[in-house]
């Protein structure tokens, strides 16, 4: 069975290169538009690792993040944050919310899937 990742970011665009990159890569990917969606596709599936953008309508990355962190069945799921900020105070509270890295766009595919391996120990 292949490692399940849920990628969380209102662009279409970057969603499309995301679900490239880790299917390319082996990975199963499951998609949501913003913390809102990501929150409902959590009900159904258990990802091993959270791909969320910061800056999203509805609900941010960091509400998603704190969302997360709140449920005992997603406490422990490591989420990469990947966002065009690199402000530090951002960072800070995205690790302070429970990220457990962070990625800044436009991302190398070889990159991203080398941090999702560090982050969950488990290749695709």
């Amino acid at each position: 069975m292949s490692t399940t990742i849920l990628t969380v970011d209102d662009s279409r665009t970057m969603r499309d290169m995301l679900m490239l990159a880790l299917t390319d890569a082996g990975y199963r990917v499951v998609q949501a538009e913003d913390g809102v969606h990501g929150l409902e596709v959590l009900r159904n599936e258990m990802p091993q690792v959270v791909i969320t953008d910061i800056n999203m309508p509805r609900m941010d990355g960091f509400g998603f993040i704190e969302n997360v962190r709140k449920s005992d069945k997603h406490r422990a799921v490591p989420i990469l944050v990947l966002t065009t900020e690199s402000d530090a105070e951002k960072k800070d509270r995205a690790r302070r919310a429970g990220a457990t890295g962070w990625i800044v766009k436009p991302f190398d595919p070889v990159k991203l899937v080398n941090a999702i391996r560090r982050v969950s120990g488990v290749a695709a």
